[in-house]
């Protein structure tokens, strides 16, 4: 399962991130809602895998929008309004977050481990994006805003996964 959840992020990246670079906001996002339809009918606990899903987008759909507002990222094929994150950024938290009780739960409770794993990859998945040409990074504070953010993003939704977790026994 850990494994088939990481190809299915993998799968979900590239298909948000490929499609964003050829003007196809939507084939990541519709590819995100199938992964998403497989994960929540292997979910045990399907209530407490909403609620962390949601936190995550809402927590990365404000950091995102933060990084558009402050013009350190661009964006390709929206979706929608410019002005607004897209939604294949958003169906990317929705497919990370997915992550967090499967492939990257060794990593609860290890937050050391989750701020470097954070101020290292969230920078270099959108490294991996501008190559492919679905954002625009302008200048080299654009990386370190990312840094600092998925810094401090990837340690709190696996704390918060964590403690959804801890709830998740104590309420059966």
């Amino acid at each position: 399962m850990l494994i088939i959840n990481f190809v299915l992020f993998q799968l979900a990246w590239f298909a948000c991130v490929i499609g964003a670079a050829q003007g196809l906001p939507w084939l990541g996002v519709i590819v995100t809602l199938l992964i998403l339809a497989w994960h929540f009918f292997h979910a045990k606990q399907r209530k407490y895998e909403l609620i962390l899903i949601l936190s995550a987008l809402i927590i990365g759909a404000f950091f995102d929008q933060f990084m558009l507002s402050m013009q350190w990222v661009s964006y390709q094929a929206h979706g929608w309004s410019s002005g607004l994150v897209p939604a294949w950024i958003l169906a990317l938290w929705v497919a990370f977050a997915s992550t967090l009780n499967l492939s990257l739960a060794w990593m609860q409770g290890r937050y050391l481990i989750a701020v470097l794993f954070g101020a290292s990859g969230g920078p270099l998945a959108y490294f991996g994006a501008q190559n492919i040409g679905a954002v625009y990074l302008p200048e080299t504070a654009s990386y370190v805003a990312l840094a600092v953010g998925w810094a401090v993003i990837t340690p709190a939704l696996l704390h918060l996964a964590s403690r959804l977790n801890h709830s998740k026994v104590h309420n059966t």
